[in-house]
């Protein structure tokens, strides 16, 4: 890792030698001293260095790149300017805004390039270059691959934030079609609360010298953040959460609650059995329309809702300083993950609570997390008295929940986005369907075959053991009345 620059200089914002107008706008929105990362990042950036920057969730990593870019663009005003992606339509709206109020002075342009909007109107806007675009990889891809109405040749900074995601290979295609078209003369500014072999390969292979920060502290979850574990049966995690809501509703009346699930279905099972059972909460995941998304967000945020379940959409890069306590339903399976979950609490020197629900099979995972985070998690007690009392009110909204769900078209927009790409590839959909079902059909044979060999087997061995048993006690029979006569 590369040396850091002095922090002992910089001790205010305007050691920075940023524009009088950027110091102002740190001023108003009450940022007066910066964070270890913003103080290392930013003179590196600004003297046109290359940057990996990694610090734990709530550090300032957005202006660590925002502050730099803003102020080379004041010096050469042009579109586009700067990429910015990111792996959530969410963080990349919330990074947009932070451009935005810092921007304001100089008429700062940017466009947001997301899914769920209308491309047409989203081209339209790229057309008339704006200053600074903040994306999806998917959103983006699909535009330079069926439009020439703007260029991303000029640009003269490219940031992936969570770059830990971006390169992690679930945006491998997308990359590829965007990187194509960007210049090879370009500063790259990787910003993540994780680093992997990913990031540290692009460090190896990189063509110019990279100034790479990463936070000394060992704990790479805040200090004010308490971390408790409770242990539940598989069955009835979803009667431990009720109560767990119970109690902290006790302590907190007006407190915020961020719920993390592990899937589509399962986050929107959770918000329909909540609210049936008295607890009013919105719901945020990737197969709800852009437009439900956004206004469940500002529910949460302003407070209407104080309950948001999420899948690990909402795991990253948002900041919802008011949320007191995470919940995780499910034991996420890399212990980065439930870093970023975590982080969602106790920001910006706030305190905060994280509780994992805990099973049996997720032992070992718990375990994995401590050794990542070098704390040991607390013990939650729940009362499994009153568990017993809500159990079958629980359980049986959670089935009428299912029920109604099955009703609906719940992964029709999965089914369309998987037929609109095997078109993309030239492949129909109707045949590519067929297959997987005989491939399906086919498995179970074996499966069921399989199985069927094994009874066999099974059977044949206890058929040897009784046969084997007699014969013994046969032998045993002959032999007493031997020893009798």
């Amino acid at each position: 890792m590369e040396s850091e620059t002095s922090s002992k200089e910089i001790k205010t914002f305007d050691d920075f030698r940023l524009n009088d107008w950027i110091v102002r706008q740190c001023k108003s929105l009450g940022l007066k001293i910066p964070t270890p990362i913003q103080i290392n990042c930013i003179p590196r950036i600004l003297a046109g260095d290359d940057c990996i920057g990694c610090a734990k969730t709530g550090s300032g990593k957005t202006l660590a790149f925002a502050l730099p870019i803003l102020q080379k663009l004041c010096e050469d005003p042009y579109g586009i300017f700067a990429l910015v992606l990111t792996p959530t339509r969410e963080l990349a709206c919330q990074i947009a805004e932070q451009f935005d109020i810092i921007g304001k002075p100089m008429n700062l342009r940017r466009c947001v390039v997301v899914g769920g909007v209308d491309m047409v109107l989203q081209g339209q806007t790229l057309s008339k270059s704006p200053h600074i675009v903040v994306a999806t990889p998917g959103r983006l891809a699909d535009h330079l691959e069926s439009c020439n109405t703007f260029s991303l040749k000029k640009i003269k900074f490219l940031v992936l934030d969570e770059a830990d995601r971006l390169l992690g290979g679930h945006f491998d295609e997308q990359l590829k079609v965007i990187f194509n078209e960007l210049p090879a003369s370009r500063q790259t500014l990787l910003f993540s609360a994780t680093i992997t072999d990913a990031l540290q390969k692009v460090k190896a292979i990189a063509a110019k010298k990279v100034f790479m920060y990463q936070c000394h502290e060992e704990q790479t979850t805040v200090e004010r953040l308490e971390q408790f574990y409770a242990l539940c049966p598989p069955g009835v995690k979803d009667s431990y959460l009720v109560e767990i809501l119970r109690i902290f509703r006790e302590k907190s009346e007006r407190g915020s609650v961020l719920i993390f699930t592990d899937t589509c279905k399962n986050c929107q099972l959770l918000f329909m059995t909540l609210n049936e059972v008295g607890l009013v909460s919105v719901c945020l995941h990737s197969m709800m329309p852009q437009r439900q998304r956004i206004a469940a967000l500002s529910r949460f945020r302003s407070n209407t809702a104080r309950i948001l379940i999420a899948t690990d959409v909402a795991s990253r890069g948002l900041d919802i300083p008011a949320v007191e306590m995470v919940v995780n339903h499910n034991i996420p399976s890399a212990p980065k993950d439930y870093i970023h979950r975590v982080g969602r609490t106790a920001r910006a020197g706030r305190g905060g609570t994280a509780i994992s629900l805990v099973t049996p099979r997720d032992v070992k995972l718990i375990q994995a997390i401590e050794e990542a985070i070098q704390i040991k998690l607390k013990e939650f007690k729940v009362d499994d008295r009153e568990v017993v009392k809500i159990l079958t009110q629980v359980s049986v909204t959670k089935r009428e929940a299912a029920i109604k769900l099955d009703e609906t078209d719940f992964y029709e927009k999965k089914n369309t986005n998987k037929k609109k790409k095997l078109i993309m590839e030239g492949k129909d959909p109707d045949e590519v369907e067929e297959e997987q079902k005989k491939r399906r059909k086919n498995m179970l044979k074996k499966e069921r075959k399989k199985r069927r060999s094994e009874m066999q087997d099974r059977n044949g061995w206890m058929v040897e053991t009784i046969n084997n048993g007699e014969n013994k006690e046969s032998i045993d029979d002959k032999d007493n009345i031997d020893e009798k006569s």
